[in-house]
């Protein structure tokens, strides 16, 4: 199973969209993951623990893990590629 780490400024409600709205949409396609969250100030102790980071902010210290910043979650626009990409990196 992979492991992704999705950031937002305060790991509250954003990245709770994001991981929900992810986790179905990968579900969908067949594809299990776990999803964990985190304020994006947390990432570079956390990173290295994880397959891929999502992030609707800049992160830094990444751990030279995949990341995917984007706001498509939130907005509707462009998710699916967003998705698709997602599931490209994870391999």
């Amino acid at each position: 199973m992979k492991k992704i780490l999705v950031a937002c400024g305060t790991a509250i409600a954003t990245s709770t969209v994001v991981a929900k709205k992810l986790e179905e949409m990968l579900a969908a396609r067949g594809v299990a993951a776990k999803i964990d969250q985190c304020k994006a100030s947390e990432v570079p102790s956390k990173a290295s623990g994880y397959d891929l980071i999502v992030s609707t902010t800049e992160v830094d210290g990444t751990a030279g893990k995949p990341i995917v910043r984007t706001l498509s979650f939130l907005t509707g626009i462009g998710v699916e590629a967003d998705v698709d990409k997602i599931v490209g990196l994870l391999g």
